[in-house]
């Protein structure tokens, strides 16, 4: 949304919740990462983070949020529509012609008209209601030929997280469990360490959804993870295994799972593994960069307790990420910048941490204001050299890196 205002659009960003952030926002606390290989990724949400270091230096979650809110309203060219949510989508032909979103707290009804639409929900709701093809969970390594694919039954996903804060008092703290909390065992914790060093922060490896929706199923599983974050932090008080827990008392617990995967948006390019292994240098039209190991999660999440929580599988470089991975490939009017972009479950789990969201989210608002100043769709962007050339000069020249 700051990407294509700067540039002289005029932005409607719709968020379905009363603050910004997403995953890294209060509500969820998740800190944001990006690519593993020494270097930043640069461009907006290096002026996010920078920002926030210099005036959030107890790093406040509640201080993120009002940074970002504050980053957005400071634009004149976008207008924040918070609480509200995207129930319906007008179409004519392939091109998206309105949105209709709905606040319940002031009892707003919003009619949305634009040239070009971004879906940054992560759960791909705009798309979905445009009827844009989508894919959800894993495929099997027959359909891509990935070697990573068959790490759990095709179809499956990753789940979702909440999270905990806990901090040390001057004197004995009691905890008490609820009736509800699982009653774990060292042998439920086995590949899970407890230890002291992320007791201020929680854990995200309590962790499920990955044999369900986890969007029509995310009630049933917040009731589920807190039942286990409960558990977990009744072990660690009451077992007598961690006697330096005993000054120690919850802060926060989260009541909004975090999502890692739901459904993703098929583009023109579907990114593999072959692609972030390093056939990504056949793509000519690289607008973003990633670098996060392809990170993969049992579909079971805390209930595989005898799996270890996640599966790293390294690469010898970072890649870049395709302008066709950012666009619908039948709805012609719609962009897409997140963990729902087009690629495999593989590639997936590279691409879905937030600071490269965050440089995708850069990219896709960019193109959308291009493609609206030209008059043009994004597959005629990427089509033309001349275009797709701007493009990527003006990513550099807003400080974005490309590979």
């Amino acid at each position: 949304a700051i990407a294509a205002a700067r540039l002289g659009s005029r932005v409607v960003l719709v968020q379905d919740r009363s603050r910004l952030g997403g995953n890294s926002s209060s509500e969820i606390k998740m800190h944001p990462r990006g690519s593993r290989f020494g270097f930043r990724e640069a461009g907006l949400i290096e002026e996010l983070c920078l920002e926030n270091a210099y005036h959030n230096e107890q790093y406040s979650w509640e201080m993120w949020d009002l940074m970002l809110y504050d980053k957005v309203i400071r634009e004149p060219n976008i207008k924040l529509l918070l609480d509200t949510s995207l129930y319906r989508v007008e179409k004519q032909g392939d091109r998206i012609q309105s949105v209709w979103a709905r606040c319940d707290k002031s009892e707003h009804l919003y009619h949305v008209s634009s040239k070009q639409y971004v879906d940054a929900t992560g759960d791909s709701r705009l798309g979905f209601e445009a009827g844009a093809e989508f894919r959800m969970g894993r495929e099997s390594s027959k359909e891509f030929g990935e070697s990573l694919a068959d790490y759990d039954p095709a179809g499956t996903t990753q789940g979702s997280s909440i999270l905990f804060t806990a901090k040390p008092h001057d004197r004995h703290m009691v905890y008490v469990a609820p009736s509800w909390a699982r009653k774990l065992t060292s042998e439920d914790l086995k590949h899970r360490s407890v230890d002291e060093h992320d007791w201020h922060y929680g854990y995200w490896w309590i962790e499920l959804g990955g044999v369900y929706d986890t969007i029509r199923d995310n009630e049933r599983l917040r009731f589920e993870l807190l039942a286990i974050v409960l558990g977990v932090w009744d072990h660690i008080k009451n077992s007598g295994l961690y006697p330096e827990s005993a000054n120690w008392a919850l802060e926060t617990v989260g009541m909004i799972p975090g999502k890692r995967e739901s459904r993703r948006l098929m583009g023109d390019t579907v990114l593999t593994q072959h692609d972030i292994e390093g056939k990504w240098k056949r793509f000519p039209d690289g607008v973003a960069f990633g670098g996060w190991s392809m990170d993969d999660h049992p579909a079971l999440g805390f209930d595989a307790p005898k799996r270890a929580p996640f599966t790293p599988t390294s690469y010898a470089e970072p890649y870049n990420i395709p302008f066709g991975s950012l666009y619908s490939k039948d709805v012609n009017n719609l962009l897409m910048a997140g963990r729902n972009v087009s690629a495999t479950h593989v590639a997936f789990t590279s691409l879905r941490v937030m600071i490269t969201c965050a440089v995708m989210g850069q990219a896709a608002g960019t193109a959308a204001h291009q493609c609206s100043a030209e008059g043009i769709t994004p597959r005629e962007l990427r089509a033309s050299s001349k275009s797709m050339r701007a493009l990527q000069q003006q990513l550099l020249r807003d400080g974005a890196l490309i590979l």
